[in-house]
């Protein structure tokens, strides 16, 4: 199986394990993730935020790491990728206002190719108006804006996932084993790619 080209849409204050975590991982494993930002460059970087859950009735928020894009959003074509991630945080609340963002979204949905979101991420799917009918995991407080859309919210543990044909969602950064393990199911391992490298 060859290498995949994954689109990864991030943003300033986006949670930092979403982010850094499978960024990492799908690259270790052979895939090329492309990490954009709308208004930002290639080599330019985000903010990241931790969000930890320490008993409190909801998340705290610290300050996380400098994430650096690897790409530039003004350059990127949705349908030369053939597959999205989109990690949660705070950062999709605002990336939703953005025209080019949710007609980005749209293309990976029209064309059925996976679609990964995790946590705060379905408050971008729920913008980009594609989940009706979809059954959508995701932090528990977006749960109404799952519903509103007519999308099924997935009611499930913290370190569970949800699927619905092309779409691979979780409630937040706990389920990166079940979350990253299902879409990597879905897009394969580039054969030879894990033996390769660690002989290196």
């Amino acid at each position: 199986m060859s290498a995949k080209n994954i689109l990864m849409i991030v943003g300033d204050f986006g949670e930092d394990y979403e982010i850094m975590v499978p960024f990492q991982t799908l690259a270790a494993v052979g895939h090329r993730v492309h990490a954009v930002c709308p208004g930002k460059a290639a080599g330019e970087s985000i903010a990241t935020a931790i969000h930890d859950f320490e008993g409190q009735q909801t998340y705290s928020e610290k300050r996380g790491h400098n994430f650096t894009l690897n790409a530039s959003f003004a350059d990127i074509k949705a349908e030369n990728y053939d597959a999205l991630v989109i990690p949660g945080g705070r950062a999709p609340e605002y990336l939703r206002l953005n025209q080019d963002v949710l007609d980005m979204v749209r293309h990976f949905f029209a064309a059925n190719k996976p679609v990964a979101a995790i946590c705060h991420g379905a408050q971008l799917l729920a913008a980009a108006g594609v989940l009706k009918g979809r059954t959508c995991s995701a932090y528990p407080a977006c749960q109404p804006e799952v519903e509103l859309v007519g999308g099924i919210y997935a009611n499930i543990p913290i370190d569970a996932v949800a699927t619905d044909g092309n779409l691979v969602t979780a409630p937040a950064w706990p389920a990166h084993p079940a979350w990253l393990g299902r879409l990597m199911m879905m897009i394969g391992v580039p054969v030879g790619e894990i033996q390769h490298r660690s002989a290196a």
